[in-house]
C-alpha cells in the first residue's frame, strides 16, 4: 500500500515556530512584500495577476504581519515602542498627575500590548489595515475622517509604516495627515529601516529633516548607529513655514549615485 504523502506548504507559511524563525528569513519575506506591493501600483493584466498570485503564495498580509511580530520579539530586542517610551519619559510626559492621559494613536499596530506598561499615563488607540486582535481597530490611516481627527491626538506613532506604503506621494500624504491630526505641540514618532535614508538614491537624513520641517515638524530626537538596521525620530508639531518652496519636495531628485534603493517621499 503506498504511503500517504503530506501536502507541501510554502516555506513562508509553514507552522509558526515563534522565535526559532530566523531574522534573515523574516527580513527576506518583508522585503519581498514591499516589492510586490509597489508592483501592484504599476502593472496591469497578466502581470498584475502574477503579482497578486505571488502575494497569496507568500501567505498574504497575515504572513507579513507574523514576520514583523517575530522581529518585535523579546529575543530580537523588542519593538520600537521602547524607544518612544524612553523619549516620552525623558520629556516628562510620564508624569500625568492632574493632567490626564496623553492620547496616542499607534498606526500599524501588530500587537495589542506594546504600551501596557504605560497605561497610567497613555490612552492608546491601536489601528492596522488587517487587525490580528480585537483590541486593534481595523482602519486605514489614510482613510480616517480628517474633520473628526483634526488636532485629536497628543502623540502619533508611525513605526515601520511609512516604508510599507507603496507610493511616494501617499507616504508624504501620510506625514502631512499626521500633522493635521496632532494637537499644536503634539509629537510624531517615525521609525524606518536605516537603508531608507542611508542607501537611497532619493533620500538622506538631511533631506528627511528638511522635508519634515517643510510639513511643520521640528526634529527633537534622532537615533541610529552605523551598521544598524533602524533609524528613529521624534518630531514636534509646529506651524508649517509661510514661504516654503514645496517644489523641492514634489519630484524625485537623485542625491546619490551607484547601486542604491529607490525609497522616496514626495509632497
Amino acid at each position: 500500500m503506498p504511503k500517504a504523502s503530506r501536502r507541501k506548504l510554502p516555506v513562508t507559511v509553514a507552522v509558526d515556530h515563534g522565535s526559532s524563525s530566523t531574522a534573515r528569513s523574516s527580513r527576506t519575506v518583508i522585503r519581498r512584500f514591499h516589492t510586490l506591493l509597489k508592483q501592484q501600483k504599476t502593472v496591469q493584466g497578466e502581470e498584475l495577476r502574477n503579482v497578486n498570485r505571488e502575494i497569496e503564495e507568500l501567505g498574504g498580509l497575515e504572513t507579513y504581519q507574523r514576520m514583523s511580530c517575530i522581529g518585535q520579539g523579546e529575543d530580537r530586542g523588542g519593538g520600537s515602542e521602547k524607544v518612544l517610551i524612553e523619549w516620552l519619559k525623558q520629556l516628562g510626559w510620564a508624569d500625568a498627575k492632574g493632567k490626564g492621559k496623553h492620547r496616542l494613536l499607534e498606526v500599524g499596530a501588530l500587537k495589542p500590548d506594546n504600551y501596557d506598561s504605560c497605561l497610567s499615563w497613555l490612552d492608546v488607540t491601536a489601528i492596522d489595515l488587517h487587525s490580528r486582535h480585537p483590541s486593534i481597530l481595523e482602519q486605514d490611516f489614510l482613510l480616517m475622517d480628517q474633520d473628526k481627527s483634526r488636532g485629536a491626538w497628543d502623540i502619533i506613532s508611525l513605526s515601520l509604516v511609512v516604508n510599507f506604503v507603496p507610493d511616494g506621494k501617499d507616504r508624504g500624504r501620510m506625514l502631512a495627515q499626521a500633522h493635521s491630526m496632532l494637537r499644536p505641540d503634539g509629537l510624531l514618532f517615525v521609525a524606518l529601516p536605516l537603508p531608507c535614508v542611508t542607501n537611497s538614491r532619493y533620500m538622506t537624513r538631511e533631506h528627511m529633516k528638511d522635508l519634515m520641517e517643510f510639513i511643520g515638524f521640528s526634529q527633537m530626537e534622532e537615533r541610529w548607529k552605523a551598521g544598524g538596521k533602524m533609524v528613529y525620530w521624534l518630531y514636534q508639531r509646529r506651524p508649517p513655514p509661510e514661504n516654503g518652496d514645496g517644489e523641492h519636495f514634489s519630484k524625485k531628485r537623485v542625491l546619490r549615485q551607484g547601486n542604491r534603493n529607490n525609497f522616496h517621499i514626495l509632497l
